[in-house]
């Protein structure tokens, strides 16, 4: 009978710790939400970063391809194969032998306080035009 008595007295005092530890865990969560939140955030944010490079890669290529084939409408070109809400600039300039685009997007940040250079690409093409620059 004694040993039950030392048993229960045991077991007691585990259920009054267990008591006092109540909420340990949420506080703990709630404290890791902030870096999580952080992390993810910067994935997207290279997500984006990368996507709009690839986009200004796009608008250089293009430009470059239709100014070389039809003069005068490559930068139009180099605008339109992106999507109109990134608001891409395209420089265009043109020797006897080739074409160059030379396209520029502004990356914004979803993160405060991360300044970000626009995404610029250059694409060269060689010039089809018969009547030269």
């Amino acid at each position: 009978m004694r040993g039950t008595r030392r048993g229960a007295a045991r077991d007691g005092a585990a259920r009054d710790g267990a008591a006092q530890d109540r909420g340990q865990v949420a506080l703990e969560y709630i404290g890791f939400i902030p870096i999580l939140l952080f992390v993810a955030l910067c994935g997207i944010q290279l997500g984006w970063v990368g996507y709009v490079h690839q986009q200004a890669e796009t608008a250089a290529r293009t430009a470059a391809r239709v100014e070389a084939r039809k003069p005068g409408a490559g930068q139009a070109a180099g605008v339109a194969a992106v999507k109109s809400s990134l608001g891409a600039r395209v420089m265009l300039s043109k020797t006897a032998d080739a074409v160059t685009a030379t396209a520029s997007i502004d990356v914004t940040s979803i993160i405060p306080g991360l300044g970000l250079d626009p995404a610029t690409a250059t694409a060269v093409m060689p010039n089809d035009d018969p009547k030269g620059p």
